[in-house]
């Protein structure tokens, strides 16, 4: 009895920590779904084009792609939590210009700041490998990486009430409180970690990095609508492999490296951020899909003709599976490893998805289906963060998460094309308008299980990582040799 009531106080600030951090990611992600049930309405409440108002999402995506290995880079250098607080104050500007313009050019500008949060989610992983205690760790570390889709999930029906109920500049005031709201806890509750890397920046390669990623994510993002064979993409294309060489080449030189593909190179890093690619893909496929089979019109053959506001809360499910999930992933990893969580949860996506090709109807059915790509999803991106983390050390943890997270926005990014590709592609005409056939939702549903099937092979072939010590023994064993 008494040796517990000490431990107490540690116990539920060490729950208070998890709790800060995944609101935190849970934030971030909701600014990528933020704006997605207005694109249709952007081009008259803002003056612009409908092609224009695409960039609204592209940019936020590549924004954060960019933004987020920089950041990550910096927390290891300079303190993962003031860099968490750069992200959230970032976050909340962004919001504040787009609750108060009504300009193209000015929103747009707040969606880049708002997608540049992004790397909130890996440097609180980071930041609860550092300072929260070892049983604590895992199921941490798997909620705030489940937070990207419980934000996406829950996005969409909240965003889409907003929208239909109130002006649309209320989702960025909201999204302003939300980061102001954030940044205060974070303050109050979240230690800064003591652990430094130290080293100088590596601006250069911050560079190059990012406009390859640029090139690459805009040629991902936009080749349906450009022309996949357009010079444009093609150009694109060409430019992110040499910029990618030339990044790669520098960083193996510099003594400093953004990104120290060294470890990087280590075949579980290696293999993981693949696996990461792949299973980003497969569980977006249904947070991309779900809602637009249940708002098509019953005449297409599988639609159930429902609201935006009403699907969305039909889908509410898929993020409560996340969130009820993630501490499932941890307590398995933590029985049998990561890396057979990883493995199950590729399992299980590849079940989930298969399903959706082939069963469409009835409406529990399709939703339980949907569920279960989710419960997937939640065990393995639980999982991912561990594997990184076992395979680096902890002066690398808020780069390598940050890479690790950018391998599952590019995941997310080619199933958006991928689902654009499928659902233009093969039509069915209902009252005057094209809608996507039965057809190609079950493409995309089979690509996605097919997807995911191969991450859970990679995760079978990928060697186990090297334990590194916990963080507090290395501080403690760092202090005694200093003295």
């Amino acid at each position: 009895m008494s040796s517990a009531t000490p431990a107490s106080p540690a116990s539920r600030r060490s729950k208070l920590v998890i709790g800060v951090l995944a609101s935190c990611g849970i934030a971030v992600s909701l600014m990528q779904t933020l704006v997605v049930p207005l694109l249709p309405e952007f081009p008259r409440l803002l003056g612009t084009s409908r092609s224009n108002a695409g960039w609204l999402v592209t940019a936020t995506l590549v924004a954060g792609a960019v933004c987020a290995p920089v950041l990550g880079r910096l927390g290891d250098m300079y303190g993962k939590r003031r860099m968490l607080l750069i992200s959230l104050a970032t976050m909340a500007a962004g919001s504040a210009i787009g609750a108060v313009s009504d300009d193209f050019a000015a929103v747009l500008v707040g969606r880049v700041l708002q997608g540049a949060a992004i790397g909130v989610v890996p440097l609180g992983i980071s930041i609860m490998r550092d300072e929260l205690p070892e049983d604590r760790v895992g199921s941490g570390v798997a909620l705030m990486s489940a937070t990207l889709g419980i934000g996406g999930a829950v996005g969409l029906p909240v965003t889409g009430l907003v929208a239909e109920e109130l002006n649309w500049h209320w989702l960025f005031a909201g999204a302003a409180l939300f980061a102001v709201a954030e940044f205060v806890l974070v303050r109050l509750v979240v230690p800064e970690s003591s652990l430094r890397s130290g080293g100088r920046f590596d601006l250069v390669g911050a560079v190059l990095l990012s406009g390859a990623l640029t090139c690459l994510l805009l040629a991902v993002s936009k080749g349906n609508e450009w022309g996949w064979m357009s010079g444009t993409i093609l150009g694109l294309l060409a430019a992110a492999a040499v910029l990618f060489a030339v990044w790669g080449t520098f960083e193996l030189r510099t003594s400093t490296p953004l990104v120290d593909l060294r470890v990087s190179a280590h075949p579980t890093v290696l293999l993981t951020n693949i696996a990461s690619v792949l299973i980003g893909m497969a569980m977006f496929a249904g947070f991309l899909v779900g809602a637009q089979i249940l708002q098509a019109p019953v005449g297409t053959g599988y639609g159930f003709g429902m609201s935006l506001v009403v699907s969305g809360l039909v889908l509410l499910p898929i993020g409560g599976a996340m969130g009820v999930f993630s501490p499932v992933s941890a307590r398995i990893s933590r029985r049998r490893g990561p890396r057979t969580t990883l493995i199950i949860g590729g399992v299980v996506l590849t079940i989930g998805n298969l399903a959706g090709a082939l069963l469409h109807d009835p409406l529990p059915l399709v939703v339980a289906i949907l569920t279960v790509g989710a419960i997937g999803g939640a065990l393995a991106y639980g999982a991912l963060p561990t594997l990184i983390m076992q395979a680096v050390p902890p002066t690398e943890t808020a780069a390598a998460n940050s890479l690790n997270s950018l391998a599952r926005s590019i995941g997310t990014s080619i199933c958006s094309a991928i689902v654009v590709a499928l659902t233009t592609g093969s039509v069915v005409r209902v009252g005057g308008v094209n809608h996507p056939s039965l057809l190609a939702y079950s493409w995309v549903f089979a690509v996605a299980g097919g997807a995911a099937l191969v991450a859970a092979l990679i995760a079978v072939v990928t060697p186990p990582a090297h334990r590194f010590a916990p963080v507090t023994a290395q501080v403690a064993t760092a202090a005694g040799s200093s003295r």
